[in-house]
């Protein structure tokens, strides 16, 4: 199979390198070509739009920040669908909802492209090292074509469900993971306002009942004093605002992921928005 991955941020830089050394990467496009460079100098081919990707791969992955810039890629000028023939695979891997997950696929589907949707977690950390967990949704056979592709980046890979159900998944994550911080950056105020050795309490919370991803991933940051992002804040902020609507819908009472959402808002009116999730404390 031939790849293209369209978005080389954080995540999907990392993402489409294993790609190239597992022999599959075809195409890159980014719309600052800047970063579109290290992939040129080993010979993968730079496209100059999405549609120019489209023309030359079999899958397109997409790694953007949010759905209407998934909106834009697919359906805009110079979009995925200019170039696609029919028989091509969109796999969107950014995160937003399952309404916009069944609207791609539908809308795709009169073009004759394929379509999933296969949000991914695990930050930074483990873009580059290759081990994300991958939530997938869409039909079931098309993924198993896929699987070779989501090998080359992802350790766990989940299939979820019919069009929908990978950014379902993702969005229960990301609530877990907001409360999972929240706690972690609370807890680590009440420390430092105690007097406690940080360290230590790191070194407890690392291997009790408290750990998490976010100890693990984010804590060690958080004690050098490191705020950069391995996943932005603005972008948790996103990802709650379509969890809640969700729940909203359902008329679930979820008054844990209200808060959280209201805490990250606050970060982004702050000018805090491209932190690091874990810099929470900064508004405090």
């Amino acid at each position: 199979m031939r790849v293209g991955v369209v978005g080389l941020g954080i995540m999907g830089a990392p993402m489409a390198m294993h790609l190239h050394k597992a022999g599959l990467l075809a195409a890159v496009y980014n719309r600052t070509r800047s970063k579109a460079e290290p992939f040129q100098k080993l010979g993968v081919y730079v496209a100059d739009s999405p549609a120019d990707l489209a023309r030359r791969v079999d899958v397109a992955i997409i790694m953007v920040s949010d759905a209407p810039d998934v909106e834009q890629v697919l359906f805009g000028q110079g979009g995925v669908v200019e170039g696609a023939r029919p028989g091509l695979v969109v796999v969107d891997m950014s995160t937003n909802s399952p309404d916009w997950a069944r609207r791609f696929a539908e809308r795709l589907a009169k073009h004759g492209i394929k379509f999933l949707d296969a949000p991914v977690t695990g930050g930074q950390k483990a873009a580059v090292e290759g081990t994300l967990t991958i939530m997938v949704g869409g039909d079931e056979a098309l993924f198993r074509q896929l699987e070779p592709v989501f090998k080359a980046f992802g350790k766990t890979i989940v299939y979820a469900g019919p069009v929908g159900y990978g950014q379902a998944m993702k969005l229960v994550n990301q609530i877990v993971i907001a409360l999972n911080t929240v706690a972690m950056v609370e807890g680590l105020r009440l420390a430092k306002a105690l007097g406690l050795d940080l360290e230590k309490v790191a070194q407890v919370l690392s291997s009790g009942s408290a750990r998490s991803g976010s100890i693990e991933l984010y804590l060690p940051k958080l004690l050098r004093g490191d705020m950069s992002p391995g996943f932005k804040a603005a972008h948790l902020k996103k990802d709650l605002a379509y969890a809640l609507e969700l729940a909203h819908r359902m008329n679930l009472f979820v008054p844990g992921a209200s808060l959280a959402l209201e805490l990250y808002k606050k970060m982004v009116e702050r000018g805090l928005g491209e932190l690091g999730i874990h810099a929470l404390g900064e508004i405090y």
